[in-house]
């Protein structure tokens, strides 16, 4: 099989009822059907250090190419195909922020973890994120999922600044064709970043102050 097949085989752009309504009559075509997916990986265990203090999970960027809810899939080294039919349940920007948060409540890195909009004093660090990508790579034939993200931990107190900061990325394979497969494999990878994430912020020397 050549790599082109092999690529169209890892990809799941066109679901086939669509393909099938293209060629029927356009006023009984059924509408095609979106699905959605969660950003939802496995949470890690409690670590053995707790940092003191507070840490409010902020906002967190995405690349322009991976920003909006469908899947991206990239097919060249400068092509990328997004799939209208197989996309995010929400923003992949809220989804990794809500994602982290939980990781670093579960691995329990600080005393406490909160998200959203909270006063400043209430709070000793901000943890920010730019998803760099976020992605499934089709581009041989074993097909995988590549999440990467750069984390900055700043003080929330006057005057701030970062004080930690450090990037992640990894990758998963793609086990199978469908839609399915490439959901697990980038919650797979996310769950690995996130994992290392709070694995790293524990074992930081960061102080609120």
């Amino acid at each position: 099989m050549t790599t082109a097949a092999l690529r169209r085989r890892a990809l799941v752009l066109l679901p086939l009822a669509a393909a099938l309504g293209a060629c029927s009559n356009p006023f009984s075509r059924p509408s095609p059907v979106k699905r959605t997916f969660l950003l939802e990986p496995a949470l890690p265990p409690p670590g053995p250090r707790t940092q003191p203090g507070v840490v409010r999970v902020g906002s967190v960027r995405v690349a322009a190419p991976y920003r909006d809810r469908g899947f991206v899939f990239r097919t060249g080294e400068l092509k990328v195909e997004s799939d209208f039919y197989h996309e995010f349940f929400a923003s992949p920007s809220s989804m990794v922020a809500e994602s982290a948060a939980r990781a670093l409540a579960s691995a329990r890195v600080f005393e406490r973890v909160v998200q959203g909009a909270v006063g400043a004093e209430a709070v000793d660090f901000v943890l920010e994120g730019f998803v760099v990508a976020l992605y499934a790579d089709a581009r041989s034939a074993a097909a995988e999922a590549e999440v990467a993200v750069d984390w900055f931990l700043s003080r929330a107190a006057y005057p701030g600044g970062v004080v930690w900061n450090r990037g992640y990325r990894e990758r998963a394979p793609i086990a199978g064709t469908a839609a399915e497969a490439v959901a697990g494999a980038m919650n797979e990878a996310l769950g690995r970043v996130l994992a290392a994430l709070a694995r790293d912020l524990a074992a930081a020397e960061v102080s609120p102050r």
